[in-house]
């Protein structure tokens, strides 16, 4: 057996103890709300919204993530939005950030994609901070319900602040940082 196939068969059996806790869990926690079932029910149908609306929207995440890796050539990411890039690449990411939608947890793997592809680590962090409070989306429910003055106001305010906590970020890491995965080495665990 490879090395590759024993780590996933590794990582599968650490799977089982959490989906055993897990059950255990829900058959406590189903009898504990023997009195209450609108609770019981109201959560269950929570999750299985939360559930469908992952399943809806990650596969084609995933399958635009990997496209990118494919087409898109790592040299084109560290020329535009790399270490020497400066704060020419930031506009770009916010722009990039602004064009999807969706929930914030549909912008980690574009982040990791593109901190493989050679991304400076401050461009992904402004990318995630745009993509989680400007997204155009989002913006315009925040137009229609709050009004535009508010919404320039509160992105004026947030921009600086996304970009100030992407440097100090990237200050902090060690230079030769690379997430968990992107080394070679898998996950974490």
């Amino acid at each position: 057996m490879n090395r590759g196939a024993a780590r996933t068969l590794a990582g599968a059996s650490r799977v089982w103890p959490w989906l055993a806790l897990m059950a255990v869990l829900v058959l406590w926690a189903q009898a504990r709300a023997r009195g209450v079932p609108d609770y019981g029910r109201t959560a269950g149908e929570s999750l299985a919204r939360f559930m469908l609306e992952m399943a809806t929207i990650l596969p084609p995440m995933f399958i635009l993530v990997a496209l990118f890796d494919v087409w898109v050539p790592r040299e084109f990411v560290e020329r535009r939005a790399g270490r020497d890039t400066g704060f020419g690449a930031m506009p770009w990411m916010i722009l990039l950030a602004m064009m999807q939608a969706g929930p914030l947890y549909v912008a980690y793997p574009v982040a990791i994609s593109l901190w493989r592809k050679g991304c400076a680590p401050r461009n992904v962090f402004v990318y995630l901070g745009a993509f989680s409070a400007l997204k155009i989306p989002m913006l315009s429910f925040e137009v229609a319900f709050l009004g535009w003055r508010f919404s320039l106001a509160r992105s004026a305010i947030s921009l600086p602040v996304f970009v100030l906590l992407a440097l100090l970020m990237e200050r902090l890491l060690p230079r030769g940082y690379r997430p968990p995965g992107l080394d070679g080495s898998g996950c974490a665990p």
